[in-house]
């Protein structure tokens, strides 16, 4: 409604007005109705009984009250959406409110993504001996969707030079970048290079950065013109990051924007690394705040893990000619995470078990995140020393007093006021192929000539436990073959064992059965949590005592073989 003072009878007008209509050229305000009142619609009936001739006004009201003026949203020539802006759903109403009815966008470019190797196999197909499953052109192609493009999976291409040559030709026609994986290194079905050089020109053979030395890149032959080619290392995640280092600027110069900038934080290194002096290093960390700092624990750094970019929070870069940093050393991480997300993470540094993944499956439902880095028992308690860690799981035993963990924790902690809890008591025994060729029985069989033994690494309980047992027995280490040979975790000696690396490995039953192999039971032990005064009643890991008193995970851990759950929980010491 709005009111007008007519100047020749000093009555003051009103008209009634729906919300959006236009004002009248005369009003210069809105009161709601609602603020209103009628005062003489008995005495003066109106044609609308709902529009009385008469109003009162509740409150005083000042000029343009409740009026949208003229280009509060939308004034002609004012930039409402810059080039190389991703469109979203309120992006849509905004250019139909500027009277436009369509827009000019950029193309999603068109990539083809090629796997080539004779040992690949297809994914869902039965796996023989030598087969590889491939999957890094599901892992390129979903990168190329995430960032913009379009994405074409080529069924894989056997190590053949005619047939590569002739399906990289056949992308390039309709293809705006073709990704050839594998087959970009020197070796004689290594035919990456070849392709280029056949197809068009090569312009690079070999970047500066580890994972991912030998990428290829270069210009093919498309059409009337050219179109970029990378030669993607083979990899798991060289692949990776070949797309996250080449691709991802590329698709996003083409789309007309900047690349993404992920978040970054400063952590501390939790051990020491080394690096190439002549490379760039991209190091997969896993990153958590314990106290006032956050901290970088360096993950597997294998080219062919690609469990380390899914467990990885981010990227931490080593320069080249850094020859790598030592522990303590602070280093920027590019996060893959939300920086909330690291709040919610408790940081565990130690002993390896099974029980963990589960934990921290069940912890994932309270909202927190688990994230565990396995340099063995002796070496979670140092990183729990130096406040690198929330908690650290651990079963070293002492000879001398058959007792778990405490001699150490008074040893590696001193001054450090901590918590013991129980979390499972386990089995230890060898893990042997299936069938157990070697006929092994205990730990005498190990000195026996031609058995090779897989060992864990120094500082694990379970090589505490070796050399202690092999005491004794009076057996050398030295007569052990494969003694030094070391893996970081139980399913690493597994799955040592299922390749034929070993004869055989100390380990628990749960590794011997996830990779189907027999498992000769031999010692029990206790693995427990060692958690520091200072994070033990934290509302951080408050959901961790909820988890460990819930029935359906002392049921899950229960099933797997070896465990007994029936001191879970339970608080074994306080050491100050």
């Amino acid at each position: 409604m709005t009111l007008l003072c007519d100047p020749s009878t000093g009555l003051r007008l009103a008209a009634y007005l729906d919300t959006g209509d236009p004002l009248p050229e005369w009003a210069d305000a809105v009161i709601p109705i609602e603020n209103v009142e009628p005062i003489d619609v008995d005495q003066q009936p109106s044609a609308n009984p709902r529009r009385p001739h008469a109003i009162r006004i509740r409150s005083a009201v000042v000029p343009w009250s409740h009026v949208r003026p003229i280009g509060e949203d939308i004034v002609a020539t004012q930039l409402v959406l810059p080039a190389g802006h991703t469109l979203r759903p309120v992006d849509l109403g905004a250019i139909a409110a500027c009277g436009h009815t369509g827009v000019r966008l950029a193309k999603r470019p068109r990539v083809a993504v090629l796997p080539t190797g004779t040992e690949l196999v297809e994914i869902g197909k039965p796996v023989r001996a030598g087969d590889i499953i491939e999957f890094n052109s599901l892992v390129l192609a979903a990168q190329v969707e995430q960032w913009g493009g379009e994405a074409t999976r080529f069924a894989i291409i056997p190590d053949d030079l005619e047939a590569i040559l002739e399906q990289v030709s056949q992308a390039a026609e309709s293809h705006d970048l073709v990704l050839l994986n594998a087959g970009s290194s020197a070796g004689s079905e290594d035919y990456s290079a070849r392709v280029v050089e056949e197809l068009g020109e090569l312009l690079v053979h070999g970047v500066a950065v580890r994972p991912g030395h030998p990428v290829i890149l270069g210009m093919i032959r498309s059409g009337d013109g050219k179109i970029p080619i990378i030669g993607v290392p083979g990899y798991p995640v060289s692949a990776a990051l070949t797309g996250e280092i080449f691709v991802q600027p590329l698709l996003a110069r083409w789309l007309g924007r900047q690349p993404d900038q992920p978040g970054t934080v400063s952590a501390i290194l939790t051990r020491k690394v080394t690096s190439t002096p002549g490379d760039d290093d991209y190091l997969r960390v896993a990153v958590g705040r314990v106290g006032q700092k956050f901290l970088a624990a360096p993950l597997a750094r294998g080219s062919g893990v690609i469990t380390s970019l899914v467990r990885a929070d981010g990227i931490a870069v080593l320069p080249r000619g850094s020859q790598g940093l030592p522990a303590g050393a602070t280093v920027e991480v590019r996060l893959y995470r939300n920086p909330a997300e690291l709040e919610r993470t408790i940081f565990a540094i130690g002993s390896h078990d099974m029980t963990l993944d589960l934990l921290s499956q069940f912890l994932a439902k309270c909202d927190r995140r688990l994230a565990s880095a396995n340099v063995g028992s002796q070496g979670g308690l140092v990183a729990l020393r130096r406040g690198e860690a929330h908690l650290a799981g651990s079963h070293l035993l002492d000879p001398e007093t058959g007792e778990y963990n405490l001699t150490y924790i008074r040893e590696y902690l001193p001054g450090v006021p901590v918590k013991v809890v129980a979390l499972v008591d386990r089995e230890q025994g060898l893990i042997v192929p299936s069938g157990n060729p070697k006929m092994l029985q205990s730990l005498a069989d190990l000195a026996r000539p031609g058995v090779s033994f897989v060992n864990r690494q120094r500082g694990a309980g379970t090589r505490v436990l070796l050399d202690y047992q092999l005491r004794l027995l009076g057996i050398s280490p030295e007569s052990i073959q494969g003694y030094s040979q070391e893996e970081y975790t139980h399913l690493a000696v597994a799955a040592a064992v299922a390749s034929r690396r070993a004869d055989c490995g100390l380990g628990i039953a749960a590794a011997a059965q996830a990779l189907d192999l027999d498992f000769i039971p031999l010692y029990h032990e206790r693995y427990e949590l060692v958690i520091p005064d200072v994070y033990f009643h934290s509302d951080l890991l408050a959901p961790l005592f909820q988890v460990l008193a819930d029935p359906s995970f002392r049921q899950a851990v229960a099933t797997l073989p070896g465990y007994d759950v029936s001191r879970m929980g339970n608080l074994v010491a306080e050491v100050r």
